[in-house]
């Protein structure tokens, strides 16, 4: 068939396949998947979607099969693969003009041009660079505009290549087009500028397309303000190219340090400038200020710009660097910078109070954690206080206490703007405990300061009161006499009773509590806690919940009995309502694990629910476990140790187990103190059910095993044989004869040595008969004298002795030689 006669055939089909009558799709798209192989198909597709005349959905269609059969057939060891000749031709093809009149297309393309990139660029494909580059220098805007795209989709792809090889490559590439590409944004930069100063938005608009395409190009190769109106059209992509700009500063300080110790200087000025000056206002945004406050935090935190804690240890890098912060953060600065951060960046917005007042919540549990400090303005903010702060204390500390001396007393209801302030100037010294401790009697302020706060009433007095309660939470681990912790559980009871502050307190009691002292308050702050626990809807919340009550019940152990039991009736509906929350249903598992320990032999009351948590946690064939497995086994070995005696459940939970072992896991320590439970549980009845597969798992985990890991496996065989002497020898016989093997071979390895001796040790003194079996069977497969093999594992034994550094062990291998002496096998 010719190349008209396919076409047309492959673009009825294509036509079809965009149908939405089944009948018509179905049979089409059939028809297309058995094309997929033949040759030139792929041909015909981009004959198909380069026909700009054709309708778009069908050329839309056409790009994707193109796309998908890059992935399947375009490696030269795939089944099916393309032919050197037809990949040719298209990669030819491809390049031939950057004219798609269509943008969602224009961006498959050069997606697909990527992929195809990935595969063959430079070796395949050397012309594709210098086409893509002589393209984006045409005066065509459409044609650039194309050009440019795939351009950035091609370095993007290269720059993710992983392999040494492939780095290399790139970076040769990257050598030759990276002043290209700059020259590229500062030419497209410019015209915006000049665009917008003569107000023609459409085409500053194009403009900045093209620098926002350009500078992404550089800073893959890195790594690897003008005002605008609100209502303008620009406004948006031009705060794009902006955070991209301070994302390329970033990129370039957190990969190449050393490198960016020339632009320290202009960095700091620059971001200290627009977020601690009046240069700042009315131009700055969110993100931009996030990126700033990014910028300066790497750099006063980055370890490559400090000095060696001795002086002569450090390279001149790091002493240059040094010198330029130094000389940047002045005592003027830095004392503005800190004044700053707590006057203006700490206090509480409008939205933020609005949504205090509507959900207290949402607002208590608002994401602190992890990243968010990267992305989020109030999390950013405080990590850059703690960071300046722990570099400079010594120069803001004082800066910070005369903050505090200014706001002494309390705050008239009817002021907002000092309510707000002490409310920043409090969560600094919170922040910063762990740097005031020697500056801060918290104890008297405590008691002078604070515990009055605590006790007005007044509605607007909420923001302090949570403030307080707060602060007190970040000392109590820092700096708080024990004596004063009654005075705080009363306090803590009274605020409980306020649904506004109370999701605030869990953080505090989990840290003031002490058992002794704690112990009179227990049954009332529990009772609230549980309370607490069933009121609030945030998944977040009910986390801190009931990692406060984990904490509880593990702190007073079995004096939790009395007030348990309405959690143990609650625990499984909210376990059922939080089928779609997995790192809450880990929170109960914590939960559950203490409660556990807390309940010791009662907690068989909670098997109806416990054991189906435990089987659903550890079953790898359930899409939760890789979510719950971890805080799964560990419950279900808790449940084991408080277990008065098996019972069927127990023992059927057991099949999870193979798969566990399978995975080789990080979790593989705590299976085995699983296996070992059992077996201490009901040797007998377990090795019955389990031994036999048990004892294939093990073959099989031996023989890609670390030395550490064989010793934990054969110290659960050797536990079997301990507690079970017949039965156990019985079901792990398909082990022994390798153990037997490594004697007589003399393991080099110490301690799997010692391990093997323990075993055999015991298989001889405790079940002799069996040993002798094992020993016919190993002088038959060794086709040597029993007597001879007999002298040489005795000869190794006594050789080994001293690998065996326990004396448990010492005395078992002499008692098992000393066995030997009255036998007949001597």
């Amino acid at each position: 068939m010719d190349m008209d006669s396919a076409s047309s055939v492959v673009l009825q089909a294509l036509t079809q396949a965009t149908s939405q009558d089944t009948a018509v799709l179905k049979p089409a798209e059939e028809q297309l998947r058995q094309w997929e192989t033949q040759p030139g198909f792929y041909s015909v597709l981009l004959n198909i979607f380069n026909n700009h005349m054709l309708d778009v959905n069908v050329r839309w269609l056409a790009v994707l099969y193109f796309k998908n059969g890059i992935d399947r057939y375009w490696r030269r060891v795939a089944p099916h693969a393309l032919s050197e000749e037809e990949k040719t031709s298209l990669r030819a093809g491809l390049i031939t003009n950057f004219n798609e009149p269509v943008n969602q297309i224009a961006t498959q393309i050069a997606v697909l041009i990527a992929k195809v990139a990935r595969l063959d660029c430079p070796r395949q494909w050397p012309e594709l660079i210098p086409i893509l580059i002589e393209s984006v220098k045409g005066q065509d805007g459409l044609q650039q505009h194309r050009a440019l795209l795939t351009f950035y989709h091609v370095t993007k792809t290269l720059a993710s290549k992983r392999l040494a090889q492939d780095r290399r490559l790139f970076q040769d590439l990257a050598s030759g087009i990276y002043s290209f590409a700059c020259s590229l944004w500062s030419h497209h930069t410019d015209c915006f500028l000049q665009q917008v100063y003569a107000r023609d938005e459409a085409a500053a608009l194009n403009s900045l397309e093209r620098t926002l395409l350009s500078l992404k190009g550089i800073d893959d190769f890195l790594i690897s303000g003008r005002q605008v109106g609100p209502e303008s059209t620009c406004r948006e992509k031009l705060e794009k190219t902006i955070i991209l700009y301070t994302k390329v500063l970033l990129d370039f300080l957190e990969y190449h340090p050393y490198a960016f110790i020339p632009l320290i200087q202009r960095s700091l000025e620059f971001a200290v400038s627009y977020i601690f000056t009046p240069a700042g206002e009315g131009v700055t945004f969110e993100r931009f200020i996030v990126q700033c406050m990014s910028l300066i935090k790497m750099i006063v935190k980055n370890d490559a710009y400090k000095p060696a804690k001795n002086i002569d240890d450090s390279k001149p890098e790091n002493l240059e660097a040094h010198k330029i912060k130094t000389a940047f953060f002045t005592h003027p600065t830095l004392t503005e910078i800190g004044r700053r951060l707590v006057s203006h960046y700490f206090l509480l917005t409008e939205e933020e109070l609005a949504m205090w007042e509507e959900d207290p919540e949402s607002f208590a549990v608002e994401e602190t954690g992890g990243d968010s400090w990267k992305y989020s303005l109030r999390p950013c903010t405080e990590v850059l206080f703690l960071d300046i702060f722990h570099n400079y204390s010594q120069t803001l500390t004082p800066v910070l206490l005369d903050m505090v001396q200014n706001l002494q007393g309390p705050t008239n209801v009817e002021d907002r703007v000092q309510l707000l302030m002490k409310d920043a100037v409090y969560n600094a010294v919170g922040l910063a405990a762990y740097e005031l401790f020697d500056n801060v009697d918290f104890d008297q302020w405590f008691k002078n300061q604070l515990l009055g706060e605590l006790q007005v009433t007044h509605h607007r007095y909420k923001l302090i009161r949570r403030r307080v309660i707060w602060l007190i939470g970040q000392w109590i681990s820092v700096k708080f006499k024990s004596d004063l912790r009654p005075l705080l559980y009363e306090v803590i009871l009274s605020l409980m009773q306020d649904p506004d502050l109370v999701v605030s307190q869990p953080h505090t009691v989990r840290l003031a509590f002490r058992t002794e002292q704690f112990l009179p308050y227990l049954e009332s702050i529990f009772g609230l806690l549980f309370q607490l626990l069933q009121q609030v809807t945030e998944c977040d919340t009910k986390m801190q919940v009931l990692h406060v009550i984990s904490c509880v019940i593990e702190r007073v152990n079995i004096q939790i009995r009395p007030y348990v039991g309405c959690l143990v009736q609650y625990l499984p509906l909210l376990w059922k309502q939080s089928e779609e929350h997995n790192m809450l249903r880990c929170a109960i598992l914590t939960t559950l694990i203490h409660l556990v320990q807390g309940l010791g032999a009662e907690s068989k009351n909670l098997y109806p629910f416990l054991l189906p948590v435990i089987q659903l946690s550890t079953d790898v064939s359930q899409p939760p476990h890789v979510y719950l497995l971890e805080d799964g086994l560990e419950l279900w070995l808790v449940t084991l140790e408080n277990s008065p005696a098996i019972t069927p459940e127990l023992l059927r939970i057991f099949q999870n187990m193979s798969a566990l072992l399978e995975l080789s896991s990080e979790n593989l320590r705590t299976c085995f103190q699983i296996v070992n439970a059992y077996i201490y549980l009901s040797a007998t009845e377990f090795l019955q059910n389990y031994g036999e597969s048990l004892c294939r798992s093990f073959c099989d985990l031996l023989k890609d095993i670390t030395n550490e890991g064989q010793v934990q496996v054969l110290k659960v065989v050797e536990i079997a044989l301990k507690v079970s002497p017949i039965l156990g020898a019985h079901m792990f016989q398909p082990l022994l004869p390798a153990v037997f093997r490594g004697i007589v071979d003399g393991e080099r390895y110490p301690v799997v040595m010692s391990t093997y001796l323990g075993i055999m040790g015991r298989v001889l003194l405790q079940n002799s008969s069996f040993f002798s079996s094992l020993l016919t069977q190993m002088a038959s497969e060794c086709n040597q004298e029993m007597d001879q093999l007999l002298g040489s594992v005795i000869e190794m034994w006594v050789d080994r002795m001293d690998n065996i550094t326990q004396p448990e062990r010492r005395k078992l291998s002499s008692l098992a030689l000393l066995s030997l002496l009255p036998s007949d096998n001597r």
